[in-house]
């Protein structure tokens, strides 16, 4: 990291999961806000409207780009970010690593979907029939399964999405295996054992394949949160370990008074 000493650490950057919005992850708001950090959460291209039509076209380029122009005006000309990305949000975190390694501090990976559980996905094994099924369905139904309703807060996202849409995700999944030997920030991965979306092994294979060293990446697993981490009923864990190991990156840095911005001590 000598390459980050001078810079300054702008805050911390939230990126949401496919077809969710920033219901998803409002719960880290509030913990990250009262240690006197500055945050920014894009709304990734097609996500948070009424309609998953406005997903229609969207290919998960966009969804990258997006988050670059996130990433360089948040960090601006001599910063640098902590990226927090969920599902689809982490792939994107990790692309943005690898290309912009002078701009990323570190990075907390949750549920990266690396490996998903639907046949279908990349790696899996139908998925040379994905493309086929696109040509019947133009939309696929999606379901937000909690591990214990009761205890969770629904977010408010899409139903459905448009097939080419989720092919196009499928695409940003199977190519982000090619980017994880370029990333070496530090890195937090929380992961749950059983899930309804992305299988556990992801996690092994995100934190074996980084070129990050082992004193600087490490997992927790939650045991029964399903895929919506920070809504489901062990969410409270879930933003405690992010809170914790953001509190680790600031605690090597000194406050700014006239920005409220942190420099990585020298």
């Amino acid at each position: 990291m000598q390459n980050q000493m001078k810079r300054t650490v702008s805050g911390v950057m939230i990126l949401h999961g496919f077809t969710a919005n920033l219901d998803s992850v409002r719960e880290l708001f509030p913990p990250l806000r009262a240690m006197g950090l500055r945050l920014n959460a894009p709304l990734l291209k097609g996500h948070g409207s009424s309609s998953p039509d406005e997903l229609r076209g969207v290919v998960w380029q966009d969804w990258l780009s997006d988050a670059e122009r996130a990433l360089k005006t948040f960090a601006g000309a001599d910063g640098c970010v902590v990226i927090i990305g969920h599902s689809m949000g982490a792939l994107l975190a990790l692309h943005l690593a690898a290309r912009y390694p002078e701009m990323v501090d570190s990075l907390v990976l949750v549920t990266p979907a690396i490996r998903l559980v639907s046949l279908l996905a990349p790696g899996r094994p139908l998925h040379f029939l994905a493309p086929l099924i696109s040509r019947f369905l133009d939309r696929w139904g999606l379901q937000t399964t909690m591990a214990d309703p009761g205890k969770a807060i629904m977010p408010n996202q899409y139903g459905w999405a448009p097939t080419r849409t989720i092919l196009s995700f499928f695409d940003l999944v199977a190519n982000s295996e090619s980017v994880l030997g370029k990333v070496r920030a530090p890195v937090l991965i929380l992961h749950n054992r059983k899930e309804s979306i992305v299988l556990p092994e992801s996690a092994d294979i995100v934190y074996r394949r980084i070129a990050t060293p082992a004193a600087q990446k490490r997992i927790v697993w939650l045991e029964r949160s399903d895929h919506q981490v920070f809504c489901d009923c062990e969410r409270a864990v879930a933003v405690g370990a992010a809170v914790d190991f953001i509190a680790e990156r600031f605690g090597g840095c000194r406050a700014h008074p006239e920005t409220g911005t942190r420099s990585v001590a020298s």
